[in-house]
């Protein structure tokens, strides 16, 4: 007979529910598979800690949200976010679903066009556009959206150079009821900044006015906040058509919807508090139908959707590597990723399973990462059960930003997995080794 764990006598305050058959014991929830695919044997392969992203998930959410969008209005386009996870196999997926590319660089540029996305098909945002990369946009018949005036005056002189047309839009910042106002990007709509751009468009023979874009934020809980900026672009694409005669060909309304995550802070689990697609695209729609937009001549509505789309199909595996009491007493265990791989951490309260329990009872711990650093917090604080060293923990919903803005800081990047949708499991990124850095540092002679 094996050796009993011993378990240290806790006293829990007791938060009163509905009870079940069981009366008010709490059950811990586990996971031990990732689409019909054993954690365990993942970290066999792949070791750990490791990222899995899952292709059945990432289908799911895009035709869950494609369906609430394009039910109510008649042309509807995805254009997936690349900044918020740019792993080419991931955005392939998206591409297959008929999404085109929204990026905000020249190196998410050359990621897109390298996946097989045509010019045509790649919306071009951001506030730092180079002259170059300006220049190879207008030629391949990309949409450039245009932040501020010296940008404009840049494209301005491009496309006059190159005696092509440029297919331009303007981005609209907005009071929408929203604080903090997201003003740093793009024209005011209050102020007039707004139509002045457009004027200033119109006049010029190499432009081509064809969309009106905005961003209003970022995990945005209010739908009615997309309603207002959905109304003050209608204004003024009506606005133009009524100056100008011309017709926009789309309204971009951008990203910004909320995940399943729930943020620090919060009261309730942003699984119970977070909009659904469904109330979104009413708030959206409802302002474009009802709006004096030509019936028989409606912009096409694109979403540059991606935190909401992509969040619930990563995972982060990792191992239990240290049990701790802190110096007041408290749980702590450190596990083998950090804040460089979950950068999220800093702003969610992630939820951290374990593949498998020893035991029920739970504990308030502190879980934190291996970097020597002291804000290397995993979570703060949550009911955790015991566990040994080199158990397995997963944290759900990591698919948005974590494999974008994930950090080389202390430890290697981890390999990355994708979990098709037959349940075979694909290497979709190599995790570093010192050769990755070897091939890119330079020692001068001097230093040999």
């Amino acid at each position: 007979m094996s050796k009993q764990i011993y378990e240290r006598p806790i006293i829990n305050r007791i938060n009163a529910g509905v009870p079940d058959k069981f009366g008010m014991r709490s059950r811990i929830k586990t996971m031990n598979n990732i689409d019909g695919v054993a954690i365990n044997t993942i970290t066999e392969e792949f070791g750990s800690p490791v990222f899995v992203v899952s292709e059945r998930t990432i289908r799911d959410r895009y035709h869950e949200a494609y369906r609430a969008f394009s039910t109510r209005y008649p042309s509807v386009k995805f254009a997936w976010s690349y900044k918020t996870n740019y792993l080419d196999a991931v955005c392939r997926v998206y591409h297959s679903e008929g999404s085109w590319a929204e990026v905000v660089s020249g190196f998410e540029y050359e990621k897109a066009l390298q996946n097989g996305v045509e010019g045509k098909n790649i919306l071009f945002n951001g506030p730092d556009k180079q002259p170059h990369e300006i220049k190879r946009a207008i030629e391949n018949g990309s949409y450039l959206h245009i932040d501020h005036f010296d940008e404009l005056y840049l494209v301005i002189e491009t496309a006059r150079n190159l005696n092509k047309k440029a297919l331009v839009a303007i981005r609209v910042n907005m009071d929408t009821g929203i604080y903090p106002m997201w003003d740093r990007f793009g024209f005011n709509y209050e102020n007039g900044e707004a139509w002045s751009a457009i004027c200033r468009i119109m006049l010029q023979e190499n432009l081509e006015f064809v969309g009106l874009h905005t961003h209003i934020g970022t995990y945005i809980m209010s739908p009615g906040a997309y309603g207002v900026a959905a109304q003050k672009l209608a204004a003024l694409a009506i606005k133009t058509k009524q100056k100008y005669n011309h017709s926009i060909k789309y309204i971009d309304m951008g990203g910004g919807f909320a995940s399943k995550n729930t943020l620090k802070g919060a009261y309730l689990s942003g699984a119970d508090t977070c909009p659904t697609f469904d109330q979104y695209a009413e708030a959206i729609t409802s302002a474009l139908i009802t709006s004096d937009l030509d019936p028989a001549n409606l912009p096409t509505l694109i979403l540059e959707t991606g935190r909401a789309l992509i969040d619930d199909a990563g995972y982060l595996i990792g191992r239990v590597k240290a049990n701790k009491r802190l110096s007041d007493g408290r749980k702590a265990i450190v596990v083998d990723f950090g804040i460089n791989n979950l950068f999220t951490s800093f702003w969610y309260n992630h939820n951290v399973l374990p593949v498998q329990v020893h035991t029920q009872t739970t504990e308030a711990t502190t879980i934190y990462g291996p970097l020597c650093m002291n804000i290397d917090i995993i979570r703060d604080v949550v009911q955790f059960p015991p566990l040994e060293t080199d158990d397995l923990v997963v944290v759900e919903r990591v698919g948005a930003y974590n494999m974008t803005q994930w950090l080389q800081f202390i430890t290697y990047r981890p390999n990355i997995v994708m979990i098709d949708s037959e349940g075979h499991t694909h290497l979709i990124r190599k995790r570093e080794t010192i050769e990755t850095f070897n091939a890119q540092e330079v020692v001068p002679e001097k230093y040999k």
